[in-house]
């Protein structure tokens, strides 16, 4: 059997999707919150399987062995591929093995390295 990665989402990231999807639901109503929703689920299934794939980058120069994915990158799916132009970048870093966590979701006009940084290490 092969091993599934798992994700974890930070108190951080989980306050950065909250803000995220009530911007997404107030602007383009609950569908548009449904399909953001969506395609962020996907990213963070993606770095999970693929922790460097090829459309990460490596972020270390915030955090050591911070990643990120630009939600623009995500292999969609039905539900996902109607989010025409997606604005956020997916922070995160592996924890152990077959265990990615979520560090923040932020807008890709938004300086990470103001939000990223040194972090209590759990």
């Amino acid at each position: 059997m092969i091993p599934v990665a798992r994700f974890h989402v930070s108190k951080l990231a989980q306050s950065d999707l909250a803000r995220i999807l009530a911007a997404s639901e107030s602007r383009w109503g609950p569908e548009g919150r449904h399909r953001y929703a969506a395609l962020i689920e996907a990213a963070m299934r993606q770095v999970a399987d693929e922790p460097e794939g090829a459309a990460t980058r490596d972020r270390s120069v915030l955090r050591a062995g911070t990643r990120s994915l630009h939600l623009r990158h995500v292999r969609a799916g039905p539900s996902e591929a109607k989010v025409k132009n997606p604005v956020h970048i997916l922070y995160y870093r592996s924890v152990r093995t077959e265990l990615i966590e979520i560090i923040r979701v932020l807008h890709e006009r938004m300086d990470p390295s103001r939000h990223i940084g040194v972090m209590r290490q759990k």
